[in-house]
């Protein structure tokens, strides 16, 4: 009896002890695979942050061969102490080259001056006849207007047109039209400067928000000037052009005596900021707005609706910039197309602006208002003008 009770303990203990070891390879089992599962995500992590590391170096190296590059562009373009060119230089150098390509080249022939598809009247003035019509406030709300048919040189209409209002940015047409017959190459470059954006600022400007010694081109301060009405670009133009907004603005009203307006127009600004001396009328634009509309370069700027600046570290993009009067009007009818345009907005002079049609029996037209309420109203103005009272 004794030995068959050894018997059974000597089994009951070989099962434990096999039950125990199963547990123990089970453990070990387990064990084994969780190292193996850590090692694996350890080996995961280390590969990316190899690859991240590897990465970055890739793009350190690549902006310094782009900086290397750009720095190499600096050195061949600027004096041997890596400074900007010397604006006051340039000019100089302009002056000493009076053909300029972009200037009028557009001949008169029986009177009459060849404008894209159509002809203007030359000369710079225009005249009220019997048939002139005073628009009424369902027409044009605005308390200055005009409206001259180009081909002919009659004021179609008229509200005040001769008397003194201040142009605010529609000043940047005759910047426009100045640095344009002042400039010999439009893939000139240019560092934007930090007296641009501080003068823009100063004056709660409008700015086409370009960074500080950011590289360039004349064409697009041109565009910036006129789409975004960017006064940090009318600072760099006019410095590129004359070396000194004074020295600018002396072009400016130069260019405003040659078209016989000096008695009724003078600029103290680029950008138009408000100032008592900085006034027009807006028969007088509307006559800057001809001279402008007859350059091919100043009227391919002038009728942009958009326009892309070039791509660059800064902006590896580039910059979208609109002329929102165009955009705004092209789809109401105005029995033409409006084909370029410029605002303004000071609280002396309210909305404003200025614009050429062409009507769709082919004649010109150009409108000008001021001192509406509103930017819309402005708008609304030259449709009402252009719609009623063109052929």
């Amino acid at each position: 009896m004794d030995t068959v009770r050894s018997t059974s303990g000597s089994r009951h203990e070989i099962l434990e002890r096999r039950k125990r070891e199963r547990l123990r390879a089970e453990r070990k089992r387990k064990m084994l695979i969780r190292r193996i599962i850590s090692g694996a995500a350890l080996l995961a992590f280390i590969a990316i942050i190899v690859v991240i590391i590897v990465s970055a170096t890739s793009c350190a190296k690549k902006r310094k061969a782009a900086k290397a590059a750009l720095a190499g562009d600096v050195a061949a373009s600027e004096s041997s102490d890596s400074k900007r060119p010397n604006p006051e230089a340039a000019s100089i150098a302009k002056k000493a080259e009076p053909d300029y390509p972009f200037v009028n080249q557009n001949p008169i022939v029986d009177g009459m001056i060849k404008v894209g598809d159509t002809h203007f009247i030359a000369g710079y003035e225009a005249n009220r006849t019997s048939s002139t019509i005073y628009p009424p406030e369902e027409i044009s709300q605005s308390t200055y207007s005009i409206l001259i048919d180009a081909s002919t040189g009659e004021i179609v209409a008229g509200q005040n047109e001769k008397d003194r209002m201040y142009p605010a940015s529609m000043t940047k047409v005759m910047t426009l039209l100045v640095a344009v017959e002042h400039i010999k190459n439009l893939d000139d470059t240019i560092y934007v400067s930090q007296e641009a954006a501080d003068w823009s600022y100063s004056h709660g400007g409008s700015a086409v928000n370009w960074s500080v010694g950011e590289k360039i081109t004349v064409k697009d301060l041109l565009y910036g000037c006129i789409l975004s009405s960017g006064a940090d670009a009318c600072y760099d133009l006019a410095v590129y052009v004359a070396g000194s907004l004074d020295g600018f603005v002396d072009l400016m009203n130069a260019k405003v005596d040659e078209l016989g307006l000096s008695g009724t127009t003078h600029f103290t600004n680029c950008a138009g900021f408000y100032d008592d001396n900085h006034y027009t009328t807006v028969y007088d634009m509307a006559l800057i707005m001809k001279a402008a509309a007859e350059n091919d370069l100043c009227r391919e700027v002038m009728s942009a609706h958009i326009y892309t600046t070039p791509m660059t570290d800064e902006h590896p993009e580039g910059i979208l910039i609109s002329n929102w009067f165009l955009r705004r009007i092209e789809d109401k009818e105005t029995k033409g197309e409006v084909l370029c345009a410029k605002t303004g907005f000071v609280n002396e002079s309210g909305n404003c602006a200025v614009s050429y049609m062409l009507s769709d029996s082919g004649t010109p037209y150009i409108c000008c208002t001021g001192h509406a309420h509103s930017g819309w109203r402005a708008i609304y103005d030259h449709v009402g003008l252009y719609y009623n009272y063109t052929k």
